[in-house]
């Protein structure tokens, strides 16, 4: 089994890489604490690959992280290709799922969600773009996660208390 240290970054390639970028960005930054495993960092998944292939490749990040971040922007909720299927796949082994708006939006939004989060008995967490919350939730929701799944509390979690916690 691998070992589940990584956080994997789902979202639109096409239109929304600038946002994945800005995490690598804060990670790479000394003077920003943001600590960000990336999942992306252990093979390549090349557009040019055969889809199966590609799923090979994202299956092997996805099985080394403890988190799903979904950066949620205007088109994600209409991708079926990829982001649906990680999306599917999390939920196979059980990865807790962030889901941040890139629109700032601080709770679950209906309009750009993908399908495959909005089931109630699959406990995420919705959270804005931003990078203390970001980093709050990579650090804090999978243990808050496991302890949940434990007993049974499957649902859609807002961040309210979190924000409140960090003075946002």
């Amino acid at each position: 089994m691998a070992y589940r240290n990584k956080t994997y970054v789902a979202f639109d390639g096409d239109n929304d890489m600038r946002y994945y970028n800005l995490l690598k960005a804060w990670r790479d930054n000394d003077n920003i604490d943001f600590g960000l495993l990336d999942a992306h960092d252990i093979n390549d998944a090349r557009d040019t690959s055969q889809t199966e292939s590609i799923r090979a490749q994202l299956r092997e990040r996805l099985q080394n992280s403890k988190v799903m971040l979904l950066l949620v922007g205007e088109n994600t909720a209409r991708l079926t290709r990829f982001v649906k299927w990680e999306i599917d796949y999390a939920h196979k082994i059980d990865l807790p799922i962030i889901v941040a708006n890139l629109n700032k939006k601080r709770s679950y939004d209906a309009s750009r969600c993908p399908a495959a989060v909005l089931d109630d008995n699959v406990y995420t967490v919705h959270i804005s773009y931003e990078r203390d919350i970001i980093k709050y939730a990579i650090d804090n929701f999978p243990d808050e996660y496991r302890g949940n799944k434990k007993e049974g509390d499957a649902k859609r979690y807002y961040a309210d208390s979190v924000y409140k916690k960090l003075g946002l």
